[in-house]
């Protein structure tokens, strides 16, 4: 089976086509991304309504770059997906439309993806690991730890009460006049700085709750710049050293009590594993902590590709590919949505995240 799948949650335009075969084993025949960061670095952050006008003038080209690479064309996709949710209501707006009209035009399946289904799926892609596995999820609009038990069956164990990891990383370089995206601006000068000049506050470390804080961790940050200035550049190098070792510890601490539950839950699953996604499972700090604990925890660590784990269509397309063999395809009417939890059980949390309650 051939999936299309279209990605325009956010602030990165993107088309894909997956092949998954008969033993369930997938192959990413084409995988087109176009960042905008360079429209939105001048506002310090995402511009939703520049966001949607980016995604109308490049999609279908990129669709057509997507089928080209892949040496395919329409009539030989078998199925189309598109983000519908959670993101900026604009750009899913933009995407949507656009696969339905393929879908329509083409009378093939429509499927309306979820987009953090998309990531919770990707290491069934990458690495055709078996339910049920631990998701860390880590990005600029979702922090959230999730128990990934089957297709569609999704448990929330923990999320952000406030800001997400990667916003957090963020505005703390916005604060400290670091460029934009700020996340690996806060990487590079934390390497330069020293991490124990400055003591930072853990949110929610040591709690039983599996639950993420970081607005208090970027509250602390403003209050030690502001209380420096003018900073010079060892301040800034020893702040994100700083923020980076508060980020990791915490990190650290959630994850170990959501590596034991899980323990408790499937003491039979014979090779566990936790697998981390979005952008921020870039920061080496992080990632090698990571590490560490899933070695001292038995658990195997996976992290799909760096292509895969930020904003891409082939994670759409592949979720799209793993819902086909099992459900019917989504309607033609169906709507985007800003806000869609993964776990429809679990009560929302005020706050939690970006995109507000229900993140």
């Amino acid at each position: 089976m051939r999936v299309l799948g279209i990605e325009t949650s956010c602030d990165e335009t993107a088309a894909a086509i997956v092949e998954r075969d008969a033993d369930g084993c997938g192959r990413i025949l084409s995988n087109v991304v176009l960042s905008q960061i360079d429209d939105h670095a001048p506002y310090g952050g995402v511009v939703p309504e520049i966001a949607a006008r980016a995604h109308v003038e490049v999609l279908d080209r990129l669709i057509g770059q997507a089928l080209h690479e892949a040496q395919m064309s329409l009539d030989d996709i078998d199925a189309v997906a598109a983000t519908a949710g959670p993101g900026l209501i604009g750009g899913l707006i933009v995407g949507l439309m656009t696969g339905k009209a393929i879908a329509m035009a083409g009378r093939k399946p429509f499927y309306a993806i979820n987009h953090l289904e998309g990531h919770a799926l990707t290491p069934r892609l990458t690495d055709q690991i078996d339910f049920p596995y631990l998701l860390l999820l880590v990005s600029g609009g979702h922090t959230q730890m999730v128990l990934v038990k089957g297709l569609g069956d999704y448990e929330r164990l923990g999320t952000t009460i406030d800001d997400a990891l990667g916003e957090a990383f963020d505005k703390t370089a916005k604060l400290l006049g670091l460029a934009y995206p700020g996340g690996p601006e806060v990487e590079k000068a934390a390497c330069l700085g020293d991490p124990a000049r400055f003591l930072l506050p853990r949110p929610l470390k040591g709690e039983e709750r599996l639950d993420f804080s970081f607005s208090g961790l970027k509250t602390a940050v403003r209050q030690l710049a502001t209380s420096l200035q003018p900073l010079s550049q060892t301040d800034v190098n020893d702040i994100c050293a700083a923020f980076q070792s508060a980020v990791a510890d915490t990190l650290d601490d959630r994850v170990a009590r959501s590596l034991a539950l899980f323990r408790r839950r499937f003491p039979d699953v014979a090779a566990p594993a936790l697998v981390v996604a979005g952008g921020v499972a870039a920061n080496k700090i992080i990632r090698d902590g990571l590490q560490r604990l899933c070695a001292e925890h038995g658990f195997r660590f996976i992290a799909p590709p760096m292509a895969l784990c930020t904003d891409n269509a082939a994670m759409i397309a592949w979720a799209g590919a793993e819902r086909a063999k099992q459900n019917a395809a989504d309607p033609l009417d169906i709507a985007p949505r800003s806000r869609w939890p993964l776990d429809l059980r679990s009560a929302p949390l005020i706050g939690a995240g970006r995109r507000g309650a229900k993140a």
